[in-house]
């Protein structure tokens, strides 16, 4: 086998020349039967080598005597096709014009030019017939949800690589005019409404959605619909990730919860962003956290002359720096151990370093621990906001953004209403030299430090049950990079003094983020792994709202970003008098007025009176998912 391979291409060209001599030979059998008359004969066996020479040349330019042919296609049948009529072209010009050879009949060239590419496509089809019979299959059959262009060629590239671990077992898709049809030989069994049929009928070991571009919301149905089946769910890229049009199986990859979030905007136009951070140096507080950090990785990108990291928690700030540095050890970073309260430590900083743009994503943000420390939420959210909000204004910082939350809306926490306050101050400074000051308001980010979303792995990698606050309760949810995106393109639009909203899309169920979690790890809801209900922790809200009753919506130039116009606005002297109020109160720990004079400035907020959630231990190990 191994000398076989060797003199592979000397074995190819003698068997083209073989066929090439059997095909001319079979078109004047066919023209003139078993017995050729012995002149026309003479025409065969003097003009058959220049036949020869002439298709052996041109078969080289079209690589006939490459490619292997037992993944022969379209595109190989259009080369065979291309190379005899070039072929057969220049054989009739040397016959007729350069040989002078009337008497050779012209209904040669087209059956022989026939009966070749019959020879050569045939020759090679045969190849990829014995192929596609001989190979053994794993057994592993998996339902395609998509019979579009990708879909169609996940299937071509599956029947195409022997070494694949699944074989489809038929498509299913959206277009009930598809239903019916085959795509290389692979059926389209039905639409999404039948899936559960076509799951019971051909009982597949995955399914793979093959839409680059599906929204969350279909996945999140198609995942509903696929409860009851315990099968590994698997998916494509979305369009933008994919590094090029061509789409096969080295893409698949297992579905993720990000793929049920709502993504930016694909396609916005980067100059904007360019604008305010290309060349400008930049500073971001709570860099160690899960958004400054990736504030600081897309800034990055964007080239800042240099990039300040401002966090109190070493490690974090430690973890964040090494990051960067390896991937761009190009631009400058300095890392800054401080606090946002610390006057004289931020003033340093910012004499210092001379930032131009500042992001304010320092925050306390954890609900029920605020709930239990008041006054340093207020410490860190409120005085930490103004003690840098000051020291820019006096530095002279041309573009401060604050990271707000959507629990700054009717607030029913503490961490809400601080962060409330926080908007107000950023509404109320006026800056007479175009500076611009801020804020960003937007929902929950996935896998953030405290979201869900790691605790309920945990739960889940210990057996479970999950536990889940309330069954009604829902969140705004986007993915860490996707919320960051879009908070540049804000702070791009600044003026000063605006209160930007990102469109989060439909806010999710956290009982229902819980089950699917469970299901992409393999194992089925309520059955392998429980999920209970444990009540609301203080200061929760069963439902998340992304503007006030008081505030009006805008539309910005930028896709699911948009203004807020509120109709409340604080007295700037009254807010004042409010902030050193309660940094007095918050100093002294009297968490009773800290309260209280957050329910004067913030007059939507309303503090929940509800129990501490006990947090419910595994009971059981989990069973082994399906495969």
């Amino acid at each position: 086998m191994r000398t076989l391979l060797d003199f592979r291409r000397p074995l190819i060209v003698m068997l083209h020349v073989a066929f090439i001599v059997v095909a001319n030979y079979l078109a004047f059998w066919l023209k003139f039967g078993p017995v050729v008359p012995p002149d026309i004969l003479g025409r065969f066996v003097d003009m058959l080598p220049w036949l020869v020479v002439i298709r052996g040349l041109t078969f080289i330019p079209f690589r006939l005597y490459e490619g292997l042919w037992r993944y022969v296609g379209i595109y190989d049948l259009r080369k065979i096709i291309g190379s005899v009529v070039v072929s057969s072209v220049i054989f009739y010009m040397v016959v007729y014009w350069g040989l002078g050879e009337d008497t050779y009949p012209r209904s040669i060239f087209f059956i022989d030019s026939l009966v070749l590419i019959t020879l050569l496509g045939g020759s090679r089809l045969t190849r990829r017939i014995y192929r596609d019979v001989g190979r053994h299959r794993p057994g592993k059959q998996v339902l395609i949800y998509g019979a579009g262009g990708a879909g169609e060629r996940i299937v071509r590239d599956m029947q195409n690589n022997p070494d694949y671990e699944f074989e489809p077992v038929g498509f299913v898709d959206d277009d009930a005019t598809k239903v019916g049809h085959y795509i290389h030989g692979v059926k389209v069994l039905g639409t999404r409404g039948a899936l559960a049929k076509v799951m019971e009928d051909t009982r597949p070991d995955a399914v793979l959605i093959a839409i680059p571009g599906i929204a969350p919301g279909p996945i999140r149905e198609i995942l509903k619909a696929l409860v009851p089946f315990k099968v590994p769910i698997q998916t494509l890229p979305n369009l933008r990730d994919l590094t090029s049009r061509d789409v096969n199986m080295s893409q698949v990859r297992s579905l993720s919860i990000n793929d049920l979030l709502e993504r930016a905007p694909i396609g916005l136009d980067p100059a904007p962003l360019k604008k305010m951070i290309q060349g400008k140096r930049v500073l971001v507080t709570g860099a160690g956290g899960s958004i400054g950090a990736e504030l600081c990785r897309q800034i990055i990108s964007f080239h800042p002359s240099a990039l300040v990291l401002f966090e109190r928690h070493e490690y974090g700030l430690y973890t964040v720096v090494n990051e960067l540095i390896s991937e761009n050890r190009a631009w400058p970073l300095h890392a800054v151990i401080g606090d946002v309260t610390d006057r004289k430590r931020v003033d340093a900083v910012l004499a210092e370093h001379q930032p131009e743009v500042i992001f304010h994503a320092a925050a306390h943000k954890h609900v029920p621990l605020m709930e239990a420390n008041p006054c340093e939420a207020v410490k860190n959210n409120i005085i930490g906001t103004q003690v840098l909000a000051e020291a820019a204004q006096r530095h002279h910082v041309h573009r401060f953004i604050l990271i707000s939350t959507d629990k700054a809306v009717s607030p029913s926490s503490v961490m809400g209403a601080t962060k409330r306050v926080a908007e107000l101050l950023m509404q109320g400074i006026q800056s007479a030299n175009g500076d611009a000051f801020a804020g960003v308001r937007f929902g929950n980010v996935l896998g953030s430090t405290g979201s869900v979303v790691p605790r309920f792995l945990e739960q889940i990698q210990g057996g479970g049950p999950v536990t889940v606050t309330h069954p009604e309760m829902s969140r705004y949810f986007m993915s860490i990079p996707e919320a960051v995106q879009l908070v540049l393109y804000a702070a791009a639009l600044a003026k000063g003094g605006e209160l930007f909203v990102l469109d989060m899309g439909e806010p999710i169920k956290i009982a229902d983020l819980a089950r699917n979690m469970i299901r992409l790890s393999g194992f089925v809801p309520d059955e392998d792994i429980a999920v209970t209900f444990v009540g609301r922790r203080p200061g929760e809200k069963l439902h998340e709202a992304l503007t006030d009753t008081n505030e009006l919506i805008e539309p910005s130039s930028t896709p699911r970003v948009m203004k807020i116009q509120s109709s409340y606005v604080p007295d700037p002297e009254h807010l004042s008098v409010t902030l050193r109020d309660l940094e007095k109160y918050s100093s002294a720990g009297d968490t009773r007025r800290v309260i209280d004079t957050l329910k004067k400035v913030v007059p939507t907020y309303r503090p929940a009176d509800t129990p501490i959630a006990s947090v419910v231990a595994p009971s059981k190990p989990p069973r082994s998912p399906a495969v």
